[in-house]
């Protein structure tokens, strides 16, 4: 079973950067396609990036443009660069293997708290 650990998180003002990257034990890592999903609180939580297991990224229109996902697949890690940061970017975020449909795969992992405000 493949176990996932999202780090990075923290407080950041408005326009402000924050990496978060998520760390996942098994050897079929690679074989996964990832993403990158945030929930914030009294919302759904939603799919914001994914990253094919060949590289191939797509991301949500709300976050087009500021955010990237990479994918290290030696280490086992999926990353997420966020830049020019909004306070509605404010959620937890978590990493999960997804379906082609966007579905998560696996038990999700503790997640990580992105927090913006001034």
């Amino acid at each position: 079973q493949v176990q996932l650990v999202e780090t990075g998180g923290g407080l950041v003002q408005p326009g402000g950067s924050l990496r978060l990257s998520c760390a996942a034990s098994g050897s079929v890592f690679s074989l996964y396609d990832m993403g990158w999903y945030r929930q914030a609180p009294g919302k759904q939580r939603e799919l914001v990036a994914r990253i094919t297991s060949g590289g191939t990224t797509n991301y949500a229109d709300s976050v087009k443009g500021r955010f990237t996902i990479s994918r290290d697949n030696a280490k086992r890690r999926v990353d997420l660069q966020m830049n020019s940061l909004k306070p509605e970017d404010t959620a937890a975020y978590y990493c999960n293997a997804i379906t082609p449909y966007g579905n998560p795969r696996l038990s999700w992992g503790q997640g990580t708290q992105v927090t913006v405000s001034s």
